[in-house]
């Protein structure tokens, strides 16, 4: 059963369960899920350094100049997503949300009084901040020093820290899930969050195809080809993406269909692979439109001024997030508390209805790919002809 599967369910049983459950069951859903929150907020930070400090480092092993272009134009391309994703938003969701309605949503839940039997705080051992600045500081240091101790011992804290979010996090998502819709459906707010969800689904959606539009334009003036046939050449490698939820397993697709819109093979080899590590600007363009949703539900401030470092900040965080089925949110939930300010309860509502298009936000990254090949290959092939 696919994560998204798991994740339907548990949302449905959740709205299903808060109509007769007992108070004293509810409560024991809610100690979970405040739980499961601290241990978060404890293993994010190391898991940002535990995947983006290797990913980094890995990057500086790359055939030197192809690899700076395609590592900015990955980067670039992520960025646009989030800027593009931001704009939108703020153009459509006045119209279809209402501002500030959580605010509703919190005095009712604080009126009914539900909350957990205990808590265990759990301290994070540095900050979200600290975690990315050690990162960023420990990858580019290893990218150009000699020596595989330390690129080691860091490449195996990573499949550490990729076996907790395999075996712990990700199985209970569900139940972490579950708990925060049956303690929405005991408040009596759970339709309006259901509300939310199909909005933005549909939002997100017609942006994934704006922005695959926006990028194959673009890549098609610069190298010269029609961008709708390009386009349609990568629907296969879109679709294969939509069934496995994963860029990683897509690549051999990928590289068939980057190859068959002209792109020579010594690039696309070199690409594909590549940009499906470091190029995610479907989850970007997913994560900045969630977030601004609830920000926006929330009555929060959505300024350009904030968004823009979170962007940022959010491109970084990309690098390297794990082939796992919603491994992107993982890698930004860290930030998204750090810089946006949201509770355990908006990074519960943001995992959810990330996930709910998980496969999507895939299946857009790896069709980008194909046109970031397109230019990277037009760029070195311009050189190779002078």
């Amino acid at each position: 059963m696919s994560l998204l599967l798991k994740i339907v369910i548990a949302i449905l049983l959740g709205i299903g369960c808060s109509y007769f459950f007992p108070e004293s069951i509810t409560r024991l859903f809610i100690t979970f899920n405040s739980l499961f929150g601290n241990f978060l907020n404890f293993i994010i930070p190391l898991l940002i350094l535990g995947l983006v400090a290797p990913g980094i480092a890995e990057l500086g092993r790359g055939a030197g100049k192809m690899l700076g272009v395609t590592a900015l134009f990955a980067y670039g391309s992520t960025v646009l997503a989030g800027y593009f994703s931001y704009a939108v938003c703020n153009l459509t969701y006045p119209y279809i949300l209402e501002r500030g309605s959580f605010t509703a949503h919190e005095a009712l839940a604080e009126s009914i009084g539900l909350e957990s039997y205990f808590e265990i705080s759990m301290p994070p051992v540095f900050g979200v901040m600290s975690a990315l600045i050690l990162s960023f500081v420990l990858g580019l240091a290893l990218a150009s020093v000699r020596g595989n101790v330390f690129r080691s011992m860091l490449c195996e804290f990573r499949e550490v820290i990729m076996l907790v979010i395999r075996r712990v996090i990700i199985p209970l998502l569900p139940l972490y899930i579950f708990g925060i819709f049956l303690k929405m459906g005991a408040e009596g707010t759970v339709m309006m969050i259901v509300g939310l969800f199909v909005k933005v689904i549909v939002v997100i959606f017609v942006l994934h195809v704006a922005l695959l539009l926006l990028q194959f334009c673009i890549a098609g003036a610069v190298a010269g080809k029609n961008p709708m046939r390009c386009l349609r050449n990568m629907l296969p490698a879109y679709i294969t993406a939509l069934g496995t939820q994963s860029s990683a397993a897509t690549i051999p697709v990928t590289l068939a269909q980057a190859k068959k819109n002209g792109v020579r093979a010594e690039v696309a080899d070199f690409v594909i692979p590549l940009c499906g590590t470091i190029h995610l600007s479907g989850s970007t363009l997913k994560i900045v439109a969630c977030a601004v949703a609830i920000a926006f539900m929330s009555g929060m401030p959505v300024e350009l001024g904030l968004y823009s470092e979170f962007i940022f900040m959010l491109g970084i965080a990309m690098v390297a997030a794990p082939g796992v089925p919603g491994g992107a949110i993982m890698a930004s939930i860290g930030i998204i508390g750090s810089i946006l300010g949201f509770d355990e309860d908006m990074q519960g509502l943001m995992i959810a209805l990330y996930i709910a298009m998980d496969s999507f936000g895939t299946a857009c990254n790896v069709t980008g790919d194909g046109a970031i090949a397109m230019v990277v290959d037009r760029i070195f092939r311009k050189s190779a002809v002078r």
